[in-house]
């Protein structure tokens, strides 16, 4: 189809971040045509359908009892697909603006809960101590068991200055736990800058929007300048960053990378989903060392650039294995201004390595001890798109990659440890990368 790559521009990788690619009616029409319709099964759901109509205690109207059908059947997919109904559409297009009143989380279903993917950077669910991993099983005086995600996201939404109170379960703690959240207006300032020591700078990306490729550009100007041109090295840090827009994700992918090198492809059932992503500039660092910090939060997108920079060694990838979203989902507009919101294809790394389920495992692996004791938070502990029920199964999961090296760190009170690792590595690199150009020129 002639204008699908150009939609594919659109396409949208977090939940709360955005909407993605629209299909046609005629790709639609032609894979419904290729199947015969199984009309014993829908004989079935009409005789459970006029058994309700009839019997149940209370009348139920036809547009209610329709509209139940169809979320309950795209709810048994997968956890990101969902039914739009014309407010749920409106809430995911208020979303991408990037300005909208909130918490500030990122979240996806689990065993009909909803499960934190990851707090967004300076926001009042981040500040309030909200973790990833945390599953929320009330809000206010509601109970999430038996919402729709999207029924979820709108309780959330609300007035900045009003407070929700978040009843959730967390690892580690023997009864649920409230906590009071205040929205408010989020504005997500998705890219921030600064220079750490020894000309190293430190770019820290919260999620991937339309204008993230830019501002990391600018990030990486604004860190020349500050060094006065004496950049020897940088560290991206997307941890707890749950993705966002694919042009994001890219686009900071390709200021990594050189012209031609391939970022990411997408494979689905339909010829139309299969799509390829490489970069069209030349490397703005010039081969500069940089190292990518990820973790169990780092999801989507994030999981894209960290993909694409380990498969072109661009980059060591440092910290814990990332979320694991791997799909694509596809919003494709219905009538009456009601939308599907429907998994249609995986992502793979240029190697070919299926993110789905499986995530981006670092090349050097960061356990964190307590301080108390010796005892590591293992991987195993945080909550993973593996770990939500109905996820869509990895189909290459043989060709992960393993840790090539694992570094244990103490924690530390109001210290960045894992950030303080990572430091110490990409210096021994820098050093390593200074020596080898003296070498070159004498």
């Amino acid at each position: 189809m002639k204008d699908f790559k150009n939609m594919t521009m659109a396409m949208v990788l977090g939940l709360s971040l955005g909407v993605t690619l629209t299909l046609s009616h005629q790709v639609v029409a032609k894979l419904e045509s290729e199947e015969p319709l199984p009309l014993a099964d829908i004989r079935l759901f009409t005789d459970v359908y006029a058994r309700v109509k009839r019997d149940y205690v209370e009348a139920v109207d036809d547009r209610s009892l329709i509209e139940g059908a169809i979320r309950g059947m795209i709810a048994s997919l997968d956890p990101h697909s969902s039914f739009l109904g014309e407010d749920e559409f409106s809430e995911l297009q208020v979303g991408t603006s990037g300005e909208f009143g909130g918490l500030g989380i990122e979240v996806g279903t689990d065993g009909g809960f909803i499960r934190v993917i990851a707090p967004i950077d300076d926001t009042p669910a981040y500040r309030a101590g909200v973790k990833a991993g945390d599953l929320i099983i009330q809000l206010g005086d509601t109970s999430v068991k038996g919402l729709s995600l999207s029924q979820a996201v709108k309780l959330m939404r609300g007035s900045a200055g009003t407070t929700l109170v978040l009843k959730i379960v967390r690892e580690g703690e023997a009864a649920p736990i409230d906590i009071p959240v205040m929205r408010d207006v989020i504005r997500i300032k998705s890219v921030r800058n600064k220079v750490l020591d020894d000309g190293l700078g430190y770019i820290r990306v919260t999620s991937f929007q339309s204008k993230t490729t830019r501002n990391v550009f600018a990030a990486i100007d604004s860190l020349l300048a500050k060094t006065d041109n004496d950049l020897r090295g940088v560290i991206l840090d997307l941890r707890n960053n749950p993705g966002g827009v694919l042009t994001g994700a890219v686009g900071v992918s390709d200021i990594f990378l050189n012209d031609g090198e391939l970022i990411v492809y997408t494979e689905g059932r339909a010829a139309d989903a299969a799509l390829k992503y490489s970069a069209s500039t030349p490397d703005k660092l010039q081969g500069l060392p940089v190292v990518v910090l990820i973790n169990e939060g780092s999801a989507s997108a994030s999981e894209i650039v960290a993909g694409a920079l380990q498969d072109h060694k661009r980059a060591t990838l440092i910290g814990s294995k990332s979320f694991g979203k791997g799909s694509v989902q596809t919003v494709l507009p219905l009538q009456e201004k009601a939308a599907l919101k429907l998994t249609t294809a995986r992502y793979f790394t240029p190697l070919g390595r299926s993110i789905q389920a499986s995530g981006i495992t670092p090349d050097i692996t960061v356990e964190v001890t307590s301080q108390s004791n010796n005892d590591v938070k293992k991987a195993n502990e945080f909550v993973r798109e593996a770990d939500l029920k109905g996820h869509l199964e990895n189909n290459k999961e043989a060709s992960q990659k393993a840790a090539s090296k694992v570094i244990s760190v103490r924690a530390e009170t109001d210290k960045d440890v894992i950030l303080d690792a990572a430091i110490d590595v990409i210096k021994e690199m820098m050093e390593t990368s200074t020596a080898a150009n003296q070498s070159n020129q004498g």
